[in-house]
């Protein structure tokens, strides 16, 4: 009944006349709480491939992450989009989203990395994915929890955070790290200050940890996601070249790590 259940709430995402990608929800769990995902893929590829986790923004899952998930999809990537707060639990707005988010940000991060290895672990098992050729990616909220999750030891080959805070009550955690880091940051982002780009970059260096970071002159946070508005001043604003550049670089950067092309 579980599985007829979750059928039902499955739904094909058309990508324009013929298309080969796929998209439907996926419910899973971390211990009791039942997560609610979203999965898009390529069904014309045979072969396995690589599968990319990402992670949504302070809101939770929502269209956003979705459609992330589908041009990933398009590269000939698996996109899961995992959910971290929990099946049903979508904050609207920023007082909302701060609150919940709040949860998982403080001192003990042990909760967000078991959110998000659970959701790499759904990712993994998927009959589509070569299960050694895994990355991780997230989007403001979403970048620490991709970078928690690879402090965390996750097997992932690379993890890129877009515009995410990059501080950790755990510094000394990145010495698990396993594999490639790419944060792509806003050069005049307001939320995520100078000497917290400091201490990222010295806990890179100390962990020795094979890491890039990019920025991206006239962003500020929330850059590639266009609901951000046009405001700078405000301190989160969509910035086009910086969503196209970023882009671009996370592809090059997945080319390296997957050798793909």
């Amino acid at each position: 009944m579980k599985k007829y259940l979750l059928a039902l709430m499955m739904t094909l995402v058309a990508q324009g006349a013929g298309a080969a990608v796929v998209g439907h929800n996926v419910e899973y769990r971390q211990g009791d709480t039942v997560l609610e995902g979203y999965l898009a893929y390529d069904d014309t590829i045979k072969e396995k491939r690589p599968g990319v986790l990402i992670i949504h923004e302070w809101t939770g899952v929502s269209p956003y992450e979705k459609m992330r998930a589908e041009q990933l999809a398009r590269l000939g990537y698996v996109a899961f989009a995992a959910d971290i707060y929990g099946k049903g639990v979508r904050p609207v707005g920023p007082e909302q989203a701060a609150k919940e988010a709040a949860k998982y940000r403080g001192n003990d991060r042990s909760l967000i990395r078991a959110r998000g290895a659970a959701g790499l672990e759904t990712l993994a098992g998927l009959p589509q994915v070569d299960p050694k050729r895994l990355a991780v990616m997230g989007y403001c909220f979403g970048g620490t929890a991709a970078l928690e999750l690879a402090r965390s030891g996750a097997d992932v080959l690379g993890t890129v955070s877009f515009h995410g805070g990059l501080s950790t009550p755990n510094p000394a955690d990145a010495k698990n790290i396993r594999g490639k880091v790419l944060a792509l940051h806003g050069a005049d982002d307001p939320y995520v200050k100078p000497d917290e780009v400091a201490a990222f970059q010295k806990e890179m260096r100390d962990a020795k940890v094979d890491w890039q970071m990019n920025y991206y002159g006239n962003a500020v946070h929330s850059f590639t996601n266009p609901k951000s508005g046009n405001d700078n001043s405000k301190g989160a604003a969509y910035n086009e070249k910086a969503d196209r550049r970023s882009f671009e670089a996370m592809k090059l950067f997945f080319n390296e790590i997957f050798g793909t092309r």
